[in-house]
């Protein structure tokens, strides 16, 4: 019979996100109410090499559920990805009395969770990433926050971008991932939308589409350029000696990581938090929290890693038709 677990240890890892501290925070009082203690791991998987973990309690995380970023910080530990560095990991873990970990983070924070379930430490992944490319989930912590953020950047830009007749080269955040790009293509009524999944680099449809567009008479154009293709700068210079209309450049950077979450990702960072900490009590291990059809359900880690996201097909093409 599986050992019952008493102390839950909890920490954010790779990427910060909206939302990350209202996954804490139900980590940290439904472990209360479950009658488990609570050490908070600072820093990440590099934060436990370095042992710098503390006990959590429930006024501990008290006026977080509001506040952006994490509160136990984050960071990119390469030593972790070694079998010493993963089996320090885990006794470390031992040496404080954590029987599981609860991982706040992306596919690359899972991989540790699953060696460190590999070495007997139980472990339940929560996915948090403004990107939403995680495939298992059809929801991330911070999405919802980082695409509202990028979306009321995206307004204020065409407000100018019209006044001054302009083309607008937007880039949002997604290195591998558009999403952030596709679902502002369409809540901002973008012209065009560059993201990883789908851009051939020709240059010369962007050109063609600004032309035909200043003929019908349209005063503005919009490009939203994910950060995966990036370049936006030299490639406004280009399309501005190409087309003759003014184009500039904006990036809009970390600003979308930032920032009060909302509402959505308050609500279900709470869920996935708290039903991670019910797995973990259930003697579950090797586990990612998700969200599907309506549901919060949970994966096996090494299906979840070995499953692929693609863009959706139809979001892209009504994305493209809506913006005759």
């Amino acid at each position: 019979m599986a050992k019952e677990i008493q102390t839950i240890g909890v920490l954010t890892s790779g990427g910060d996100a909206p939302g990350m501290n209202a996954a804490i925070r139900a980590v940290v009082r439904q472990a209360i109410v479950k009658g488990k203690n609570v050490k908070g791991i600072k820093r990440g998987y590099a934060g436990l090499l370095q042992e710098e973990i503390i006990d959590m309690h429930a006024n501990d995380v008290s006026d977080t559920i509001q506040r952006g970023g994490t509160i136990l910080q984050t960071a990119r530990c390469k030593e972790f990805t070694t079998a010493e560095g993963q089996q320090l990991g885990a006794e470390i873990c031992r040496k404080h009395g954590i029987d599981g970990v609860i991982v706040i983070g992306g596919d690359g924070s899972f991989k540790g969770a699953q060696k460190l379930a590999g070495l007997g430490i139980n472990t339940i992944g929560i996915p948090g990433t403004i990107d939403l490319d995680i495939a298992c989930t059809e929801y991330t912590i911070g999405f919802d926050t980082a695409v509202n953020t990028a979306m009321e950047a995206i307004d204020k830009v065409r407000d100018t971008s019209t006044s001054h007749e302009r083309c607008s080269i937007i880039e949002v955040m997604g290195r591998g991932a558009g999403y952030i790009a596709l679902w502002c293509g369409i809540a901002n009524g973008a012209e065009d939308i560059l993201l990883p999944e789908k851009y051939n680099y020709d240059e010369q449809v962007l050109v063609n589409n600004i032309i035909a567009n200043r003929k019908k008479g349209k005063k503005h154009h919009i490009v939203i350029n994910a950060e995966g293709i990036g370049h936006s700068a030299s490639m406004a210079k280009r399309i501005e000696a190409a087309t003759g209309v003014e184009t500039r450049a904006t990036i809009l950077g970390h600003m979308q990581r930032g920032g009060s979450p909302t509402c959505k990702d308050r609500v279900y960072a709470s869920t996935m938090g708290a039903y991670a900490v019910d797995l973990l009590c259930q003697g579950k291990s090797n586990r990612v929290v998700g969200y599907r059809d309506g549901e919060f359900v949970d994966f096996d880690i090494d299906e979840a890693l070995g499953m692929q996201k693609n863009i959706s097909e139809y979001q892209f093409e009504i994305c493209r038709n809506l913006s005759l």
